[in-house]
């Protein structure tokens, strides 16, 4: 079987695989050398099977939506082609208009279709972006179409609040009844114009899942973790703009110190159990991406630059997840490269506050979460892997791959819960409850 996937980056390229299952075995090939975006697959012959891709990226071609490249690859055997077997001079093509069209209805119809002899009801549940653990047993999440939900300790759903697009973050408030969240919003083509409805914040009360109010900063903004406040950090994509932090409070939103530009690539920096906000800022107005400082904001409203993010002066580090621990940050990124992330290119340091390096651990895949007990740090990465490190020196306890019912997932979120185990949320909707060891 051959399957197309892909999206757009949201920076400027079109990204995706070919991926080849066997149906025999379920062992799954990705086929093509470099990601792309595919649009359409269809099987010519026994030999011959036809794509449509999509352009490599929208860089200076606004049409870049309405056009494909189409060509066809032939093999004498398909079930032996090799992990990016399908190079791109294979791949090359003139460019020509393509309708993208849309299968979701009849995807959802047989689905539905498949679920009815089995007395089971299918509805789409997709990316939990955030879990929180509670002191009596219930699980926080937001996830896609879900601004925000609890579970009971009996597994049972308690409540859900809906949302068009879904939650991405998830910030206990000063009150300690509720909860804060935020949804962003994708742009939608509509006629000739693309339209982003307004984002959206609000505060939902745990026991009960009442929107208690909603904020509508107009960007969408990303919710800093401050211990007893929480923080919102503007994203508007003009990079040249002084932004400002705006403190939540059960009163309202006030005016924080200036930050400088946020962008989804450099930025991120949410830090887990954190006892005052952190933030990453650019030293430079200019390109706010490059020079990144590991800034904290003090009970005044003052920034305060602890140490720079990339402790090596010649590279450049991402943003990524993080979590305080003592008196030291444990976080975990990526070093840019010039053709992609490298082997060892990832990983997860510890840092003093006065930004000494206690150790490092190395790997080959970007972390998506972590969190810790205090005694070992848990890391999630986009390979599907889950890491135990030892807190004290980044050795590793143990690794594994996590399955459900033997079928691979990948972890978006985590935390570890109050009662002594792992929470995670993965990309295919579910919510994991797993000792404080290798999960099965």
């Amino acid at each position: 079987m051959a399957v197309g996937t892909g999206r757009y980056d949201g920076g400027y390229s079109f990204e995706g695989e070919l991926l080849l299952i066997h149906l025999d075995s379920g062992d799954v090939v990705s086929a093509l050398e470099f990601p792309r975006e595919v649009l359409g697959v269809e099987w010519r012959s026994g030999t011959a099977l036809r794509l449509v891709l999509a352009p490599c990226d929208d860089w200076e071609n606004p049409r870049a939506r309405e056009q494909g490249h189409a060509v066809v690859v032939v093999r004498s055997g398909w079930g032996v082609v090799g992990q990016e077997a399908i190079g791109a001079e294979e791949l090359a093509a003139p460019v020509e208009p393509v309708v993208r069209l849309d299968h979701s209805a009849e995807a959802r119809r047989i689905l539905e279709g498949l679920a009815a002899p089995a007395g089971r009801q299918w509805s789409v549940r997709r990316r939990v972006w955030a879990v929180e653990g509670m002191e009596d047993g219930r699980v926080l999440a937001a996830l896609d179409g879900v601004l925000a939900e609890s579970w009971l300790p009996s597994g049972g759903l308690q409540w859900a609040v809906e949302d068009e697009e879904g939650g991405r973050q998830l910030v206990l408030a000063s009150d300690g009844t509720s909860v804060w969240t935020n949804a962003e919003r994708r742009s939608r083509h509509k006629g000739r114009r693309w339209e982003t409805s307004a984002p959206r914040v609000a505060r939902i009360a745990v026991e009960t899942g009442q929107v208690l109010e909603t904020l509508s900063p107009g960007v969408f903004t990303v919710l800093v973790d401050g211990g007893q406040r929480a923080i919102l950090r503007p994203l508007d994509g003009r990079r040249k703009r002084r932004e400002r932090l705006m403190m939540l409070g059960l009163d309202g939103p006030v005016s924080g110190p200036e930050v400088g530009h946020f962008d989804l690539f450099n930025h991120p920096f949410p830090v887990r159990r954190a006892s005052r906000p952190y933030v990453l800022v650019g030293t430079d107005p200019e390109k706010p991406y490059r020079e990144k400082w590991v800034t904290a904001l003090g009970a005044d409203g003052t920034l305060r630059p602890l140490f720079p993010h990339s402790w090596v002066p010649a590279e450049h580090h991402f943003g990524g997840p993080a979590v305080e621990l003592g008196q030291s940050l444990v976080y975990a990124s990526a070093v840019h490269h010039g053709h992609g992330l490298q082997p060892g290119g990832a990983y997860t340091v510890r840092r003093s506050l006065n930004g000494s390096v206690q150790w490092q651990h190395r790997t080959d895949h970007p972390a998506t979460a972590l969190d810790t007990d205090g005694d070992t740090i848990y890391v999630a990465d986009n390979s599907g892997a889950l890491t135990a490190l030892d807190a004290a020196d980044g050795s590793v306890r143990w690794h594994t791959e996590l399955e459900v019912e033997g079928a691979p997932t990948t972890a978006l979120s985590l935390a570890v819960a109050p009662q002594g185990h792992l929470l995670i949320g993965t990309v295919d909707g579910r919510i994991l409850e797993c000792p404080l060891r290798p999960c099965p």
